[in-house]
């Protein structure tokens, strides 16, 4: 009675909860199951959720009750780092059957296939249920490789963190961490390029620390996946800059496919508040990065992250943070406002910044973003470079983005294929403004 069982899923947070609830989908469809479309109710709910942020964890319960809602009488399950720190939050939610800690999540397909099986009445006395290990008991690597559109693959290499900065809760929501071994991703990895894959992104909690389970490390994860054949591209989602070594810069400047793109968190631009997020670098580590990779790939796209606001950055250390990120050769910063969880260090210390400041500092970065952004498309205008090219939903629209991650947008015909690497000619930019122009050579 599982055969053509329709799920709906709905997924919050990271890449990485992203690739692995397209996982959990695979595994579903082979089971039997279908994915229902858009007006249809569904038998099944799958709910990954997020807690990085109190906003985070307001969305999930705002998710939640929209599908029970739009899916009366569905099986809902719920899992996710949300639903590892607060199951019996989740759990009593109305509507909510079953919530799975991450050691559960790899269980999803046979508790589903489980509860589908009771009598209603079995199943209305087993509602409400949580099947959620202590972090400490976490020891699980839940293979992921899911494919965000046809060109992309998300590759999940490790889970997991050991850092416990003060402000983070990913420790206590994912455990310590872990990894698969190199010949599994690299067989995963394979299997991406077989079924058309032209792109894939390498994701995890904190990828630096890949080996911890299997005695590996990340370089010679890089190495090995350098040699996947059909896998014409490879990005690393983030690095910790402490585990960005000279030997991986290196590697991906020489290397046949990882490209001229690294994301690096920063977090804070001042020592002091480095200090007090117990982050295990200081702002000359990370300056001494970016120009490594800019020596090796001058044209070389460096997103980074920035959190505002957090407990002791004063106003002259963000000012001092401000000042230092202005100096940085990077592409682009991605902004969070601090949000206090519960059962961080973080709360211990003294100095709260308010809400209306957390505000300004955001929309400082935002702007000084901006302006990076636009300087660093600017300087490639005029360039050829190569672009996977994606189709959009617009008629004879495509788009796609350089080895370099600058977004850009071609007027082609409807014949003019996907999934194909094209050298293209950068030019101005588009009427929305966030991509350029591109040309075919010769046009």
């Amino acid at each position: 009675m599982i055969e053509g069982k329709k799920v709906a899923y709905f997924t919050l947070g990271c890449k990485l909860n992203f690739a692995e609830t397209s996982n959990v989908g695979r595994q579903l469809r082979e089971a039997g199951f279908v994915t229902a479309r858009a007006g249809e109710v569904a038998d099944v709910c799958i709910v990954n959720t997020c807690s990085v942020t109190e906003v985070a964890d307001s969305k999930c319960r705002q998710a939640i009750h929209r599908l029970v809602r739009s899916h009366p009488g569905a099986l809902v399950v719920v899992t996710g780092c949300y639903a590892q720190l607060k199951p019996s939050e989740v759990s009593a939610i109305e509507g909510v059957d079953l919530v799975l800690g991450s050691e559960q999540k790899g269980d999803i397909v046979r508790c589903v296939c489980e509860r589908l099986r009771m009598m209603p009445e079995e199943r209305a006395l087993a509602a409400h249920e949580s099947r959620v290990s202590r972090t400490a008991d976490i020891r699980t690597f839940v293979p992921s490789c899911a494919c965000g559109d046809r060109t992309r693959y998300f590759l999940k290499v490790q889970d997991g963190c050991d850092y416990y900065c003060t402000y983070c809760t990913i420790p206590f929501a994912r455990g310590r961490s872990r990894n698969g071994s190199i010949a599994s991703l690299v067989e995963q990895a394979r299997q991406a390029a077989e079924a058309g894959g032209r792109e894939i992104v390498i994701t995890g909690v904190n990828i630096g620390d890949f080996g911890r389970s299997t005695g590996e490390s990340f370089l010679q994860l890089i190495m090995a996946l350098d040699q996947v054949e059909g896998i014409g591209r490879f990005r690393i989602s983030s690095i910790e800059p402490n585990l960005l070594t000279d030997e991986v810069i290196r590697f991906c400047a020489q290397s046949r496919a990882f490209m001229p793109h690294f994301h690096i968190p920063l977090q804070s631009g001042s020592d002091d508040v480095l200090r007090l997020m117990h982050r295990r670098y200081d702002t000359a580590l990370f300056a001494a990065k970016v120009a490594r990779v800019h020596e090796l790939m001058p044209d070389a796209f460096i997103g980074v992250d920035v959190i505002v606001g957090t407990r002791g950055e004063t106003d002259a250390c963000f000012q001092d943070s401000l000042r230092f990120m202005q100096g940085l050769d990077v592409a682009q910063y991605h902004v969070f406002s601090y949000s206090e969880r519960p059962g961080t260090k973080a709360l211990q210390i003294p100095h709260r910044v308010r809400p209306e400041e957390k505000h300004e500092r955001s929309q400082a970065v935002l702007a000084l973003s901006e302006q990076k952004l636009r300087a660093f498309y600017d300087r490639f205008a005029g360039q050829t470079r190569p672009v996977l090219l994606e189709h959009s939903r617009t008629p004879g629209l495509m788009h796609g983005f350089t080895d370099n991650y600058i977004r850009v947008e071609l007027r082609a015909g409807n014949g003019q294929p996907d999934n194909v690497i094209l050298p293209l000619r950068l030019g101005g930019w588009n009427e929305a403004g966030d991509a350029l122009i591109a040309t075919l050579p010769g046009e």
